[in-house]
């Protein structure tokens, strides 16, 4: 059997403050089709006494619906009539129509509630005073994609930040974390790369929901907000987002499916370099080349342990948009076939030592700006920490590469236990 819990966390402070017990067969194994609530079903559902007469604003974007599609922003206003005051989006904007890094939105009305839409990615990224003044609660439903450099988790953490400074209450409700919650991967950010594509010292797979990822930077890394996480019912960490019973919607543009959330701990590094990452095709991240790669070349240098759970198929495709557009791209596409035992982000290191060997002369990294800086590498940003680069020139095999992660990820992860809110 599995326990649900509702957090309340004050100033760092935990409190299981109400419990519900769900069933499990152990007979029809561990991984089954589940019908998951969502943080928002739970909330809309069972509407808070104490919310009553409270002014809230919804931090959401196009993803932010329940299982019959129904936006958040729908569900909020019925459970609690009248309250809902202001509306706040994340990178991309409040439809997700903005397609790419660096494309600002502005503050602009919903045209279905009339409601003020404060963009969280324009002229700031850090809520105003006036931004929180409609408000004393600010609700949070984003799906976040369990990769460290996602800026949504950071505008979640400025949103905390703004709340403990303004005295205002954030209440996450949790979504799941589509590529799971038992396995993470990668390096953990050191403090001289934090930015906004990474702010605290979390590995590139974090292993963990938004709404542990919001205990985290509360209770570890010194937040210390009025907030609540309103957990789901029935998800379980070794779940993929196929096995929830939840409708995808895109929570950006170019992560269109779960495949591309499940392969994208490793494709995101691409954004650093002249690699296209797919952005331009139907199949960003699971499609990466350029016009200079001969993939059969590449194969002989990939170690095949890199490959479990996954298969490279050899590929060309042709941009519309971004990098190479227009121009003849050959490189692979990454099917999952085994997301227990896939590592995305060995991968694409992977992939990067054998491009940067392969191609000296022919590859590169990009320049900045990159996510509002404006001097530091993108790539080191990304993979938030210069040593990784560093390594990759220089020649150092891949296994040392990891093998200098694997006790920082191991402290990590008995960390992030005490904060874990499902078994």
């Amino acid at each position: 059997m599995d326990f649900v819990f509702y957090w309340q966390m004050q100033c760092g402070k935990n409190m299981i403050i109400s419990l519900t017990r769900q069933e499990h067969n152990p007979s029809k194994g561990s991984i089954q089709m589940t019908a998951v609530k969502t943080g928002l079903d739970v909330f809309s559902e069972s509407p808070p006494p104490s919310l009553r007469h409270q002014r809230m604003g919804l931090l959401c974007n196009p993803a932010s619906v329940d299982s019959r599609y129904v936006h958040a922003r729908e569900r909020i206003r019925r459970a609690f009539p009248g309250q809902l005051k202001a509306l706040y989006s994340p990178q991309h904007g409040f439809y997700a129509e903005r397609q790419d890094n660096m494309i600002e939105s502005a503050n602009r009305l919903d045209p279905v509630t009339g409601l003020p839409v404060f963009s969280l990615y324009g002229d700031t990224r850090v809520p105003t005073r006036a931004m929180m003044d409609p408000i004393d609660v600010i609700l949070v439903d984003l799906q976040d994609v369990g990769t460290r450099v996602f800026t949504f988790v950071y505008t979640l953490c400025h949103c905390m930040e703004a709340a403990r400074q303004y005295g205002k209450k954030i209440i996450v409700l949790d979504r799941p974390n589509p590529i799971g919650g038992l396995r993470v991967e990668g390096n953990l950010l050191t403090p001289d790369w934090s930015s906004f594509v990474g702010r605290y010292p979390i590995p590139m797979r974090h292993g963990l929901t938004i709404g542990e990822l919001a205990a985290l930077f509360n209770t570890r890394f010194d937040i210390g907000c009025d907030l609540d996480v309103v957990s789901m019912q029935g998800w379980k960490r070794e779940m993929v987002f196929s096995q929830t019973g939840l409708p995808w919607v895109a929570p950006s543009p170019n992560l269109p499916t779960p495949a591309s959330a499940m392969v994208y701990p490793g494709q995101v590094i691409w954004e650093g370099t002249n690699i296209s990452e797919g952005r331009g095709t139907t199949q960003p991240f699971e499609l990466f080349g350029a016009p200079f790669l001969a993939p059969d070349r590449l194969m002989e240098k990939i170690d095949a342990a890199l490959l479990s759970g996954a298969v490279l198929r050899t590929v060309e495709f042709e941009p519309t948009s971004n990098k190479w557009a227009g121009h003849l791209c050959k490189g692979f596409q990454i099917h999952v076939t085994d997301p227990a035992v896939f590592s995305p982000y060995a991968l694409s290191i992977g992939l990067y030592q054998a491009i940067y060997q392969t191609y000296p002369d022919r590859f590169a990294y990009k320049q900045p700006p990159y996510e509002y800086e404006y001097e530091r590498l993108p790539m080191d940003l990304i993979l938030g920490d210069r040593r990784i680069r560093s390594q990759i020139e220089t020649g150092t095999p891949l296994p040392d590469i990891i093998s200098d992660w694997e006790a920082p990820l191991s402290a990590y992860t008995k960390m992030v236990k005490k904060i874990h809110i499902y078994s």
